[in-house]
């Protein structure tokens, strides 16, 4: 029964980080009549007919940025710093680190495909 429980409370907040748009707005289509009437900004001017929907772009925008900044602190949670000492002193092998030189595809054809490679000419 706990299992359960947990399972479903994981559930729902999983679906509440991903769908706070959708909360905000059942919310406001809930309320809208007192959101008209006491929150609005220009519940004093009706010739605008916002009726509320300047409360819900402010809920939306404030949404958006919690949302965001739940975003960037679990990034800045998945930075690590790593130090590591280390007393071996670390060798580097010269031969291995020689410059490998890789002939120029230009000017050395392979032999008998000169017809087959030309340059384009001109008028």
């Amino acid at each position: 029964m706990l299992k359960h429980l947990t399972a479903w409370l994981l559930i729902l907040s999983v679906l509440t980080v991903n769908y706070s748009r959708l909360f905000v707005y059942a919310g406001f289509k809930l309320n809208q009549t007192y959101i008209a009437t006491k929150l609005c900004e220009n519940r004093n001017k009706p010739w605008l007919h916002c009726n509320g929907k300047c409360y819900l772009m402010k809920k939306v925008k404030q949404a958006e940025e919690k949302q965001n900044n739940a975003e960037r602190q679990s990034q800045k949670n998945l930075f690590q710093e790593a130090y590591c000492e280390s007393k071996t002193p670390v060798k580097f092998y010269t031969h291995l680190l020689q410059l490998i030189t890789i002939p120029d595809p230009q000017f050395e054809l392979p032999k008998g495909h000169s017809s087959i490679f030309r340059p384009p000419q001109l008028g």
